[in-house]
């Protein structure tokens, strides 16, 4: 028998979000139903409402989540009912071209579940990131649940399984920053932030933090970065001699660019040092191009320049280790979670996160 549950589910572009009954269907071969516990309101969620990713609606929103497995399917033998897990959107593979190379954070081949999760009347519904998880159970491939210490609060954890994880990725990962290196982050909300954690988190010493909002430049003043710039009236060029100014004249070993403009991406490229990496983790939209950066430029000023998908995660590595280190007192993860609300209350947390007053609203059941 289905599962009836309340989820919140995006019914047209543009459209306010409803709370509907869905029929969550028991668990298939492979397959996992978990007991959700919070789930954070990302930025993603938005993009969906909005038309941004694709138009499959109708869509059940939801995706940055922790909780307890309710139930598994057949020929599930490494997760069993009462796992606390961590939600992840790249259950890889292991036998694609990515994953044979060694390379599993860029599988091409992820998992979902293959039930659909319903309406009543027996619409499909599509969950966001193949999750779904603004709702009491949620129906998901097994590989997307990952075990952690269930010592984190779910509120906490949950932001791991995206936003969070794909800032704190763009730095350790994807920009491998390391001791002593020179770091800049533009744009500071709950990404920004995350990445600015995870520059410290991996010893750089200056890390230049760059926003048009004074609050979200305090509130990565409190994730460690050294330094501020607000760029709100300035030209890039300026936004460029800031950053190189901050860094003894000569630029940051890696910039983090998570806005994802041209704009900022080219202040990333111009204000890093000479071989300096750019990271893109913010996310262009379809329109956006870069028609005036002369091709010399690329090479006369080498360097890496990159994009971050997930934040290069392998979730069943980095998950549990960033739990571990959230517990020892190394992560502040708690930072990130602004407000707990209940599952009624998404549209208006969608407002708040419009309007900048959130890094983070966490739904709680």
């Amino acid at each position: 028998m289905p599962y009836e549950v309340q989820g919140v589910v995006s019914r047209g572009k543009g459209e306010p979000v409803s709370l509907e009954t869905v029929l969550v269907p028991d668990p298939g071969p492979g397959e996992a139903v978990v007991n959700v516990q919070a789930c954070g309101v990302c930025h993603t969620d938005l993009h969906y409402r909005e038309g941004g990713i694709n138009d499959d609606f109708p869509f059940l929103l939801g995706h940055e989540a922790a909780g307890v497995v309710e139930a598994v399917g057949d020929g599930v033998t490494d997760l069993e009912p009462g796992d606390y897990v961590i939600l992840n959107w790249r259950a890889v593979c292991g036998t694609c071209r990515a994953c044979k190379r060694g390379k599993p954070w860029y599988c091409f081949a992820t998992f979902n579940a293959a039930q659909p999760m319903t309406l009543q009347d027996g619409t499909k519904l599509s969950p966001a990131l193949g999750i779904g998880a603004f709702l009491e159970k949620t129906l998901v491939h097994s590989g997307q649940c990952t075990k952690v210490n269930r010592d984190a609060e779910p509120a906490v954890a949950g932001l791991l399984g995206c936003g969070v994880m794909a800032g704190l990725g763009a730095a350790i990962n994807t920009g491998a920053v390391t001791r002593g290196d020179s770091v800049a982050v533009i744009g500071c909300g709950g990404v920004g932030d995350a990445a600015v954690a995870g520059a410290k988190l991996a010893g750089a010493t200056t890390i230049v933090a760059i926003d048009m909002d004074d609050r979200k430049l305090t509130w990565a003043k409190d994730f460690g970065a050294t330094h501020t710039v607000n760029s709100k009236g300035l030209s890039e060029a300026q936004v460029v001699e800031a950053m190189q100014e901050a860094t003894g004249g000569f630029g940051p070993d890696v910039v983090i660019d998570a806005v994802g403009r041209p704009e900022t991406w080219r202040q990333a490229f111009y204000g890093r040092d000479l071989a300096g990496t750019v990271v893109l983790v913010g996310v262009p939209t379809p329109d956006m191009r870069l028609d005036d950066l002369p091709l010399i430029d690329f090479f006369s000023r080498g360097g890496s320049l990159k994009s971050s998908w997930y934040g290069d995660c392998l979730p069943s590595r980095d998950f549990p280790m960033l739990v571990d280190l959230y517990l020892q007192g190394r992560l502040p993860l708690d930072k990130f979670v602004t407000e707990r609300i209940g599952v009624d209350g998404v549209e208006q947390a969608f407002e708040r996160m419009h309007h900048g007053d959130v890094l983070r609203s966490v739904v709680t059941f």
